[in-house]
């Protein structure tokens, strides 16, 4: 089953996107947008980045837990992961990303 973007509006009026793998739980969350056409353009980039690991910046919160931020080539954030219990899990979390990106359906909740 492949993953899942999910278009969303906040009540600010700005655009996001999720990306949910196939068991339907959120692995990746996007910036905030002005329009919708600039988080498409934000998910078409998750899709070409996705698949390269030097995209992406392993971090710890302040909280101590391990969590990934998935870079542009221009190396701005394109999306943030949950905060995960181990560096093990962090490294599932990125796999899953790599793997569902490249070829997630749309779903649009706008």
């Amino acid at each position: 089953m492949a993953g899942t973007f999910e278009w969303k509006q906040s009540s600010n009026g700005q655009f996001y996107f999720s990306l949910k793998g196939s068991n339907g739980e959120p692995i990746l969350a996007s910036e905030m947008y002005p329009s919708k056409a600039g988080a498409e353009r934000g998910m078409q980039s998750v899709q070409t980045n996705a698949p390269l690991d030097s995209r992406y910046d392993r971090k710890t919160s302040s909280s101590g837990q391990p969590y990934f931020v998935l870079k542009a080539a221009n190396r701005e954030p394109i999306g943030r992961s949950e905060t995960y219990s181990s560096n093990a899990a962090t490294e599932n979390g990125i796999a899953s990303v790599k793997r569902h990106a490249p070829t997630a359906t749309v779903e649009d909740l706008t």
